[in-house]
């Protein structure tokens, strides 16, 4: 997988791989912002639909930080009034299966503990059949 050769984060990042992993996905937010990129690229206001409980500005913020750390990138179409579209980097991509696994323990948490009534779908489709038609995305 090619290294990113965007600017350095600017907040350092943790040492310890996994905590370094926690860290660029942790947020409210995030994964499941992440997740409706799965999907292709989305628009902010998509976005802001996708995930309504979740205010502008801190949509905003949660999508520099994850463009920051390389996980989206953020197109401008040079057009009247401007595009601007959010997709999943290759690096966004390979947490997919990543998140899956944690759908799949979150729901195996709340059978434990009884509460699998109070949880949403987490539907996570995985890519591998789509891997050659991206191969062209950052």
């Amino acid at each position: 997988m090619a290294k990113l050769t965007k600017k350095l984060p600017t907040k350092r990042l943790p040492m310890l791989p996994a905590e370094r992993a926690l860290k660029v996905i942790s947020g409210r937010w995030k994964a499941v912002i992440l997740y409706h990129l799965f999907d292709g690229p989305r628009r902010l206001s998509v976005l802001k639909t996708l995930v309504p409980n979740i205010t502008q500005k801190v949509l905003i913020q949660q999508l520099r930080e994850m463009e920051e750390h390389g996980l989206i990138r953020r197109e401008i179409f040079a057009e009247v009034p401007s595009r601007v579209e959010y997709s999943a980097t290759r690096l966004g991509l390979s947490l997919e299966p990543i998140l899956l696994a944690l759908c799949e323990w979150g729901q195996h948490h709340a059978d434990e503990l009884n509460e699998v009534d109070r949880l949403a779908d987490c539907i996570i489709r995985p890519r591998q059949a789509q891997q050659v038609h991206l191969g062209s995305r950052n």
